[in-house]
């Protein structure tokens, strides 16, 4: 870019000298003719001499190829510089277009590099919310494939899981994207997916039919790089993620980490998937067991008690007889419903605890249909809980008053029959106190006369 401007500089400099010097030599040769001509001599070198001898402006007039050629030499080492400078502006703006070319090309990768950086992180996002959403293994690993297949196209994706337990040497295709046969994959260095889960590390071939690493494949399905990823929990493996693609090279540095943070978090997600499902199977077991207890505590109280229900008809407070049931009570307690139709004769309200109805409460109208309010419908709804709870309370002071009387008296028993020494008197006592404390029995206590003794 230096050479090119101080070569033309040269050329416009020369070819201004030699015009301007050209063009002054002109003045001299014109003056000397017309002098030459006035001597009325013949034209002759001492012609010549003689005319500038008697006329010194002829000096003056020879100069001018000299100053011509200066002034004409100036013009061309401005022009030169000009053009020098053109160039230069030239191509200084060609690099600046180049630059910003290449700018906007930088832009453009990077503006790409970041939507695939959110792209990936809006797909690690929406994993992570289905494996959280998930409550069953088969519909998250179902789930997991389909996103896989919608964020890397091409890919053939399948999820094994071990047998039974964190140790089997068995893998068994859980779910996939393509339409297969179930598959048994042992866990050894024969399949990539057995050498994942053997060594609980990432397997890549790059290229399946150059690789000197290749293992034999999984399915019939023509692949031309894969990728097996265990899954882990707390450093066990319990199944392996295994893609293929059909193209070689498929599996990049992006790629493997963003499939191993998802390989992650779907670990994570079938232990947590299989803990909810087990707490929520205990749980059921439990509250199960507690409307078990709850209902055998309360067929207990109730038969202890004379009155299972009153009846106010307006003026008094009277027993409710066995014989009398109200139309829809089988239903309600059979359902724990709720009749809450404010357009009708009478309002049925069950009374429950712990999702178990114990009673009903229901009111009706002495004229028929009635306008039952809001304020009256949750009168009715807070007195049916408040009757719920002072209930089980009454229940459960009933229930310790027993058992503190029933140890009371094992205590009193034990501390009767334990002041004796005599055999006699003490099977005595002891049948004489079970007869008092149990009442209209026949209490018998009796040893064996004959015990026998087996030697082994």
């Amino acid at each position: 870019m230096t050479n090119l401007p101080t070569h033309r500089s040269i050329s416009n400099t020369l070819r201004y000298t030699i015009l301007g010097a050209g063009f002054g030599f002109l003045f001299p040769v014109v003056a000397t003719i017309l002098r030459v001509a006035t001597l009325d001599r013949a034209f002759s070198i001492d012609t010549i001499r003689t005319a500038h001898a008697t006329e010194p402006l002829l000096w003056i007039i020879d100069s001018a190829p000299l100053v011509l050629a200066t002034f004409a030499a100036i013009a061309g080492v401005r022009q030169d510089r000009l053009a020098a400078l053109n160039q230069e502006v030239s191509q200084k703006n060609l690099d600046l277009e180049r630059s910003r070319a290449t700018l906007e090309q930088r832009v453009q990768e990077r503006t790409l590099a970041l939507e695939k950086q959110s792209a990936k992180f809006q797909f690690m996002a929406n994993a992570a919310r289905r494996i959280t959403l998930a409550q069953d293994v088969d519909s998250l690993l179902d789930d997991i494939v389909l996103q896989i297949g919608e964020q890397f196209k091409n890919n053939r994706s399948a999820i094994y899981l071990l047998n039974s337990e964190l140790n089997s040497e068995i893998l068994i295709l859980a779910a996939t994207d393509n339409p297969q046969q179930d598959e048994r994959i042992l866990v050894d260095a024969n399949t990539i997916a057995g050498a994942a889960a053997l060594l609980g590390e990432t397997r890549v071939i790059s290229d399946v039919a150059t690789d000197n690493a290749q293992l034999e494949r999984i399915s019939h399905l023509e692949a031309g790089s894969e990728i097996a990823i265990p899954l882990q929990v707390r450093e066990k493996t319990i199944g392996v993620l295994h893609i293929q693609n059909p193209n070689k090279f498929s599996f990049g540095e992006e790629e493997i980490d963003v499939l191993t943070m998802l390989a992650s978090q779907v670990a994570a997600g079938i232990n947590n998937t299989k803990l909810y499902n087990e707490a929520k199977t205990s749980l059921a077991a439990s509250r199960a067991t507690i409307e078990q207890y709850v209902h055998l505590e309360w067929k207990n109280f109730n038969k202890a008690v004379e009155q299972t229900g009153f009846i106010f008809d307006g003026r008094q407070v009277s027993p409710l007889n066995g014989q009398i049931r109200f139309t829809r009570e089988k239903s309600i307690i059979q359902t724990g419903g709720l009749s809450l139709d404010k357009k009708s004769a009478n309002v049925s309200v069950p009374i429950k605890l712990r999702g178990l109805t114990i009673g009903i409460l229901e009111v009706r109208s002495k004229k028929g249909k009635r306008e039952w309010t809001d304020d009256e419908l949750s009168l009715l709804e807070a007195a049916a809980d408040r009757a719920a709870f002072a209930l089980e309370n009454a229940r459960l002071v009933n229930g310790a008053q027993r058992r503190a009387s029933r140890e009371r008296a094992i205590g009193e028993i034990a501390n009767r029959i334990g002041a004796i020494s005599d055999r006699n008197t003490i099977l005595q006592t002891a049948v004489e106190e079970l007869g008092r404390r149990i009442g209209n029995a026949e209490v018998t206590i009796e040893l064996e006369s004959n015990v026998e003794t087996s030697d082994e």
